[in-house]
């Protein structure tokens, strides 16, 4: 059963990931969780990828504007087969070819570099630009924070996205409610981004980001649609490891082999119910 076999993967892509920043003592462990379930239904299911051939011109293509939490994608790359999974312990070490922030330069199956955040979806509206103009039958999913809709640019290229009808593109935002010194609410008030999301031309999409049976359901819907579209996944930062859940600050945190041997077990337990 799909169901299954998506909360299998996502439960392993936690696990991983927790275990990558573990080896590295500290990272972005709060963002990296509330995308696992997306990344599971992308990777495993929704995207025409092939980890043997990963630069095949037709591939569809992820950008994660919220470059910091690649250890996540990492870890779904790692599981997907385009690397190693003990290369996962060399998070961040000196000649790592798995940095801190997402390179394209350095990390097999990584298709756009990014981190500084904001700039993400720019760049993915040229990338299905781009697809368009050769003739590729494919999709460019781009993945970001709400916190990083507080920058500009996202809304000139999702304007321009609407324009040039880019119905191969998929903008994921992963509605976690909370940024780097705080909830969103407090910081700049996010109000209603469907509403603005519709008001610039994409036609938008929910979804709990936490289930991934309804995740593949709305990205199913999407391509189905063949329109400019925006899917809003609610989520929660720190989503399904424990320690993570429970922290106010969990943006970016130290981890202990104790704490990760425990969230992992959790992850495992809850996989069972």
């Amino acid at each position: 059963m799909i169901e299954a076999k998506l909360k299998q993967a996502a439960a392993e892509i936690r696990k991983l990931t927790i275990t990558a920043i573990e080896a590295a003592g500290y990272g972005h462990i709060g963002g990296s969780m509330s995308i696992c379930d997306v990344l599971a239904v992308l990777y495993c299911d929704i995207m025409n990828i092939d980890s043997t051939n990963p630069e095949k011109d037709d591939r569809d293509r992820l950008v994660l504007s919220k470059g910091h939490c690649g250890p996540a994608l990492y870890a779904t790359l790692a599981y997907k087969g385009y690397f190693p999974k003990e290369d996962l312990l060399t998070l961040n070490c000196n000649g790592t070819n798995l940095p801190s922030h997402c390179d394209r330069l350095k990390t097999k199956g990584v298709d756009i570099s990014t981190g500084s955040l904001g700039q993400g979806y720019s760049l993915a509206t040229g990338v299905a630009y781009g697809s368009k103009l050769k003739g590729y039958n494919n999709y460019c999913y781009c993945i970001v924070g709400d916190g990083e809709l507080q920058e500009g640019q996202n809304w000139e290229a999702i304007q321009f996205a609407a324009h040039h009808n880019l119905d191969n593109l998929v903008l994921i935002i992963d509605n976690n409610k909370r940024q780097l010194d705080g909830y969103t609410s407090e910081i700049c008030r996010p109000f209603d981004l469907a509403s603005k999301l519709s008001a610039f031309g994409l036609k938008v999409y929910n979804a709990d980001g936490h289930n991934v049976s309804a995740i593949r359901q709305a990205l199913l819907s999407i391509k189905q649609d063949k329109v400019p579209a925006a899917l809003i996944l609610d989520t929660q930062k720190g989503y399904g490891c424990n320690f993570a859940e429970i922290e106010g600050f969990n943006h970016y945190m130290v981890v202990t082999p104790e704490m990760a041997a425990a969230a992992r077990k959790e992850i495992d337990r809850r996989l069972q119910q």
